[in-house]
């Protein structure tokens, strides 16, 4: 079930990187690029800093065919996408809580202390948007928006937790969709969002 969700993730992400290149007039290479990027980044500069070698994608092609074709077939059909918005907001939560249990069960395979783990998970779920965001000279929206990457961080600690205590590995898995799905689609609906800090320092002289 994993698998699947990963692949509709990968794709949705790439669509979602894609759209952004051509908000910036990029041609085709461009926003090939930047859709394979928002996808597939988040593993590379997992497997990187956990030195995960040989890093995932590269030993599965078929991933970069699947981002590469999604992201030309958005300039294709970019003039429909507006109808699509809620379902894309779906579909981006649940790449981001996928990509967060599979980063997390990466780390887990490597035996790297629990603050790792979750750290690997926070960094696969969230790396690929910040990476978009830069690459299209924007402030990551993903540090600076609604809930989003704390939804990520709580997801990890509630799979680890229900790891831990020996919760089945398919309710673990249902148990942390459903709760970061529902968190993070809380947060659009509400607007909730972290305690932003404004450093200006005229504010105080």
């Amino acid at each position: 079930m994993l698998l699947y969700i990963y692949i509709i993730a990968i794709t949705a992400e790439a669509m979602s990187g894609a759209l952004a290149a051509g908000r910036r007039n990029m041609d085709m290479f461009g926003v090939a690029f930047v859709a394979f990027i928002t996808a597939l980044g988040g593993g590379t500069v997992r497997d990187m800093l956990l030195g995960n070698y040989p890093v995932t994608w590269t030993q599965h092609p078929m991933y970069i065919h699947i981002t590469i074709l999604a992201g030309l077939f958005t300039m294709v059909v970019a003039r429909y996408m507006h109808r699509l918005h809620s379902i894309f907001l779906v579909l981006d939560a649940m790449g981001l809580i996928a990509f967060t249990v599979i980063g997390c069960n990466v780390a887990l395979k490597l035996e790297y202390s629990t603050t790792v783990v979750i750290m690997a998970g926070i960094t696969t779920g969230i790396f690929g948007g910040i990476l978009r965001d830069l690459l299209c000279n924007r402030t990551p929206m993903v540090l600076r928006k609604e809930l989003y990457a704390s939804v990520s961080l709580l997801v990890a600690i509630l799979y680890l937790c229900l790891r831990h205590w020996g919760v089945s590995h398919d309710i673990n898995l249902l148990a942390s969709f459903g709760f970061g799905l529902t968190l993070r689609l809380a947060a659009i609906r509400w607007r909730w969002t972290l305690p932003v800090f404004t450093y200006a320092p005229g504010r105080w002289s």
